[in-house]
């Protein structure tokens, strides 16, 4: 479900060449992790299971869209950047790069280790 709170980070803090991505995220996460929970988190919209699955990340060039423990998932489409312990990010900077399949893959490893 959507979260009245996101929605007003998005008309007011995401750019508006960039709403539509968030939007497409929001709805793969309502599609992918029905039971996630959508809020704000460390001050940008998120979603959490038992623990926390992902979260979205404005800036002025592109969207980036963190998991949890993405350094943990099989990356067999190559999108996933990052270097930490847990965490990996895609940055979209349009909606025509936004892999709508490889997204599901992610956001499905993501349930499933919360789930676990």
């Amino acid at each position: 479900m959507r979260s009245a709170a996101v929605d007003e980070y998005v008309t007011t803090k995401v750019l508006p060449q960039h709403q539509g991505i968030v939007d497409a995220l929001r709805d793969l996460m309502a599609e992918c992790a029905p039971q996630a929970q959508e809020v704000i988190l460390y001050g940008s919209p998120a979603w959490k299971g038992t623990k926390s699955l992902a979260i979205i990340s404005p800036s002025k060039a592109h969207i980036t869209f963190a998991l949890e423990r993405g350094a943990e998932f099989d990356d067999a489409h190559g999108l996933l950047d990052g270097s930490g312990k847990r965490t990996r990010h895609v940055k979209i900077r349009s909606l025509d790069e936004l892999n709508t399949d490889a997204l599901r893959d992610y956001i499905a490893q993501a349930v499933r280790l919360d789930a676990a």
